[in-house]
């Protein structure tokens, strides 16, 4: 495919709260002629799109999907073509459980020139406005990023829950609410107690945010009485045990 006039941005919208947002993407934002954004950027966000810019949601949410992935880049290798600067702004950081690893490759593989601009992931960001360190010298010096929610024919059957249960003192899962109850056995199935504590952070750095915390025992029955729902990021280590500490400062 021949060179393209423009360039596409796989830019990284944060956490939610603006002013988590980089520089670099906000700058790309108040210039781009054309920005394709996913379903959970925030509103004041979005307000930083350069107001004669092309805007087209392509969010994707569980069981409701704007454009399918093939649609996306497809519309993004259009939009190059006539547009200098192409924005594709994805919620937390694009190589995070974000796609932007196969939306880079398909681009690439179309002769795009595309560039990457990280952007803070809610996997850091909402336990820190939640008050609960990932990390602590006398109780966690490891942890492991993982999604709840795999994708169907992936290159594995299933994640290695067993391997992370033993193998990290702090674990972090994207997208999990939806598949908890099965996340919970596997992990006391490989060793984790019953009262492993465990936080829940609904709406990370925005201002509706909420937190669940309870232990992997009594967390179930918790979101169902508190009807606790997606978006949401899980902790799940001896760390959650500094939220009471450090929130009441």
């Amino acid at each position: 495919m021949t060179n393209r006039s423009g360039k596409v941005y796989l830019v990284g919208a944060g956490p939610g709260d603006p002013g988590l947002m980089t520089v670099k993407g906000k700058t790309l934002l108040e210039c781009a002629d054309v920005v394709v954004y996913d379903a959970l950027i925030s509103p004041p966000i979005l307000a930083m799109i350069n107001p004669a810019a092309e805007q087209i949601n392509a969010g994707k949410r569980r069981g409701r999907h704007s454009l399918i992935q093939a649609e996306i880049t497809a519309l993004l290798i259009e939009k190059v073509q006539s547009h200098a600067i192409v924005v594709r702004l994805k919620g937390g950081d694009p190589f995070m459980f974000g796609r932007g690893g196969e939306e880079m490759e398909d681009l690439i593989q179309a002769g795009v020139p595309v560039e990457v601009v990280p952007g803070i992931t809610s996997g850091i960001a909402a336990p820190a406005y939640a008050d609960i360190p990932l990390t602590h010298r006398a109780y966690s010096s490891s942890v492991t990023f993982v999604t709840g929610h795999e994708s169907v024919g992936k290159y594995r059957p299933a994640i290695n829950w067993q391997a992370i249960a033993q193998g990290s003192e702090t674990i972090v899962i994207y997208m999990g609410i939806h598949n908890l109850a099965h996340i919970i056995d596997q992990l006391c199935a490989a060793g984790l107690t019953a009262a492993t504590p465990i936080a829940l952070v609904r709406w990370g750095t925005r201002p509706e945010q909420e937190t669940l915390i309870g232990t992997l025992e009594t967390i179930l029955e918790q979101v169902a009485t508190s009807g606790f729902d997606a978006p949401a990021i899980a902790v799940i280590g001896n760390v959650v045990n500094w939220q009471k500490t450090l929130a009441n400062r």
